[in-house]
């Protein structure tokens, strides 16, 4: 039975939260609504892709305007009601876009506006890159966003975002012009590079520190039809696989290639999967042909849209799951068994304990990849200096009871595998890795000192994430 001051207090807190909907509901414009368990909208709203990071909140508030979202973050704010905001709900660390307060979804926040003079599109923070994709694709013009369908347009920009054309034209947060931004004394403003440089360099890989992003203005850049797709490989052709990996890693040099490729323990056995794109409708011979040489269980590449070619690859939902970036400097042989030898570990160790897969995935891009933005322009990464690839391992499971073996495996296998000392990727890092390892010392400071100027009152501590 739970102490009577422990009851208090958490009735005290449930109290706290609806106190603060309710206020919400009766300060805010008829643009916004607020929703209680058992509407459906609730339920979406606290949805997310892994299962392990939704919360049941107090409430949900889709917000109709930027003015909206100020009057929400002043009641949570005054009422120290804690509070989260999802954009698309990809976060795989729970608590970073969910909550047991307010849970804020950005679901009306789904403009998509392209400006042919000055090459850029508004995007609001409410949508997920397939619909940007779909809108843009109209136009024939494309901008830096996710890979994979489902990925929100708000957690993937302020993380950082590496994209299939990073290679031509950089990092997504190296393609933001401006942020519509609502300021935690609830103000909207704009933020460019010259009206507020320290903001504009914090809100480059910072999450939400700031305030709540409603709006990005994206560079765009001209697309026509591209080749790619899927394909999935009998783990029996591994050793010519691995081979077909290092090669394109150390040879592929056209910036218009891209791959991720995968290595993955389920239902007892290790499986083998590529993502191949080519941003013209034909790739050169020689790019893709050891991979292409190989025998594929299932494939569909072809010549088509961006927007169907993010369509195509989809992953499963429904599932607890936690991500960890292992940072690496080279895709050798070496590497590539070490990351091999670890599914060999992880694989059935965790399948032991409920997993459905357990997945790293191989991640390259060119050596000039950073060089796309001036040095010391964005809080990540903390050094332009050279390239860290973002490698990757994901594990999913059904059981909350297991969260902490797969938690724990996820950090082990990522400090064991990447190089100490190297950037860490914001979104694919786990909840407790240390900010410093993503933005430097120096970017720390910085981005320390822009907090406490916008933020004196700390309303943004009351939201989860990455707090510098």
């Amino acid at each position: 039975m739970l102490p009577t001051a422990t009851l208090l207090l958490g009735l005290a807190g449930s109290a706290l939260g609806f106190n603060a909907c309710q206020l919400i509901a009766n300060k805010v414009s008829s643009a916004t609504d607020v929703y209680y368990p058992g509407s459906s909208s609730y339920v979406a709203d606290n949805e997310h892709y892994a299962t392990s990071s939704s919360q049941a909140s107090k409430c949900s508030v889709e917000p109709g305007s930027a003015e909206d979202v100020g009057i929400i973050l002043a009641i949570v704010g005054k009422t120290k009601t804690p509070f989260g905001v999802k954009g698309g709900g990809h976060a795989t660390n729970q608590g970073f876009s969910s909550t047991t307060g307010v849970q804020i979804a950005m679901t009306r926040f789904i403009e998509v506006t392209y400006d042919s003079a000055t090459q850029t599109a508004v995007i609001g923070a409410g949508n997920i890159w397939d619909d940007v994709y779909e809108v843009l694709n109209a136009q024939s013009v494309n901008v830096l966003g996710g890979r994979v369908t489902g990925v929100g347009v708000a957690g993937f920009t302020l993380g950082g975002g590496y994209s299939y054309l990073s290679n031509q034209y950089g990092l997504a947060i190296d393609n933001v012009v401006a942020y519509e931004l609502v300021a935690p004394n609830a103000t909207v403003v704009t933020v460019t590079e010259e009206n507020d440089p320290d903001l504009f360099f914090s809100l480059k890989g910072g999450f939400n520190n700031y305030g709540i992003v409603t709006r990005f203005t994206l560079k765009t850049y001209p697309q026509g039809s591209v080749w790619g797709g899927v394909a999935s490989y009998n783990a029996s052709y591994i050793s010519v696989f691995n081979a077909a990996a290092v090669k394109f890693c150390s040879e592929v040099t056209d910036p218009k290639a891209a791959m991720v490729m995968t290595y993955a323990y389920a239902s007892g056995q290790v499986s083998l999967a590529t993502q191949m794109f080519y941003d013209g409708p034909t790739p050169p011979d020689g790019i893709f042909d050891d991979f292409l040489a190989i025998p594929a269980l299932a494939q569909d590449f072809t010549t088509r849209s961006y927007f169907d070619l993010i369509g195509s690859t989809t992953f499963p939902t429904g599932l607890r799951t936690v991500y960890n970036h292992i940072p690496t400097l080279e895709y050798s042989e070496s590497t590539i068994e070490d990351m091999i030898n670890e599914l060999n570990f992880w694989g059935p160790t965790l399948s032991a304990h409920g997993a459905t897969s357990v997945t790293y995935a191989v991640e390259p891009f060119l050596p000039g990849l950073l060089t796309h933005a001036p040095a010391g322009s964005s809080a990540y990464p903390g050094s332009r200096d050279h390239t860290v690839f973002p490698s990757i391992v994901g594990l999913q499971w059904v059981s909350q009871s297991e969260d902490d073996v797969f938690l724990d495996a996820a950090r082990q296998t990522a400090e064991k595998l990447g190089v100490a000392g190297e950037s860490i990727y914001p979104n694919y890092a786990i909840y407790d890795a240390p900010v410093v390892d993503m933005y430097g010392e120096e970017g720390v400071k910085r981005m320390e000192a822009t907090r406490e100027r916008v933020d004196p009152y700390g309303v943004m501590l009351l939201t989860g994430g990455f707090k510098v």
